[in-house]
């Protein structure tokens, strides 16, 4: 699998990216060796960049995850970090958070990414993001914060995860360095990134916004949900042609935007199908049949 620049002046990242974010539905459990098995098995596939967050796996998965690095074979400079930070989970790890909620203040950031590093084993990050939108962040506080880290080295490159344009457009009005990404739900039933300004923004700025959640939890490809047969029929139509599966073609069609896939499937073969989609050369038509049958389904559900 090829490498493309996330940013102008990002960094290589593989062209599907898999994060342990559903590391706690995997039927084996959290645990090291599930952890180092897929990661195994991403690098088999070409897969090099990792997306995590310090929540992830009620905060254990960064550990395994560090854990697992030490033991495959291969070197910290060939494979590309990404870890989020920003919320605050109900854990027995953190007995004073009586609910989730968002905290981008420095002090949050700077002992989540002290966490970060330790958990994965790593003196560097190469893609901090900021986990979600904080209603009560003070942008100037946050932007001295994150390029701290940058000026220091133990962050390479800074991103955001689901932000709005306008949300973006603040924190990068503080900061003298760029914002390389958007961590965005983007799928074929949720198209909305592609017509409220985010993507256009972002790729304003030379960069390429990560897709999470890139076939919808699943649902996209649920037979026994009504409400997606109009999508899955089209997908079904265009299938042979290109001699691919609908779940290929999902991924087709995102790549297509320009768009990276974070696939955080637990299931090998869907890990697979995945990165065989970068293979697949959608002509505009096909893309645009698709795209209309999509919005279709979304006024429909």
């Amino acid at each position: 699998m090829k490498k493309v620049h996330l940013g102008e002046n990002g960094p290589e990242v593989s062209q599907v990216i898999y994060s342990f974010w559903r590391a706690m539905e995997d039927p084996d459990g959290v645990a090291y060796g599930t952890v180092k098995s897929k990661l195994q098995a991403c690098l088999n596939l070409g897969i090099t960049t990792f997306d995590h967050a310090d929540i992830y796996g009620d905060y254990q998965v960064e550990k395994l995850f560090g854990k697992a690095l030490k033991e495959v074979d291969v070197k910290r400079e060939d494979i590309v970090l990404s870890t989020k930070c920003g919320i605050n989970n109900i854990s027995a790890s953190n007995p004073n958070n009586r609910l989730r909620h968002y905290d981008s203040s420095p002090e949050h950031i700077f002992k989540s990414v002290e966490n970060s590093l330790k958990n994965l084993q790593t003196d560097y990050i190469d893609i901090l993001l900021l986990h979600h939108p904080d209603p009560l962040m003070d942008a100037d506080e946050t932007a001295s914060a994150l390029t701290k880290l940058v000026n220091k080295g133990t962050v390479r490159y800074i991103g955001v995860a689901d932000f709005t344009v306008h949300q973006h457009q603040l924190l990068q009005s503080r900061l003298s360095i760029p914002i390389i990404t958007n961590h965005l739900e983007f799928n074929l039933l949720n198209t909305k990134p592609l017509t409220d300004g985010t993507i256009d923004f972002i790729k304003q700025q030379y960069s390429r916004p990560l897709a999470w959640a890139p076939l919808a939890g699943g649902k996209l490809l649920d037979a026994n949900d009504p409400s997606t047969f109009n999508i899955r029929n089209t997908l079904r139509s265009i299938v042979k042609k290109y001699s691919v599966n609908e779940e290929q073609l999902a991924i087709a069609w995102l790549l297509k935007t320009g768009a990276l896939p974070i696939v955080g499937t637990n299931n090998l073969q869907r890990i697979k199908n995945a990165t065989s989609a970068v293979n697949i050369e959608l002509d505009k038509q096909d893309w645009h049949e698709i795209y209309f049958s999509a919005i279709n389904t979304a006024k429909n559900s």
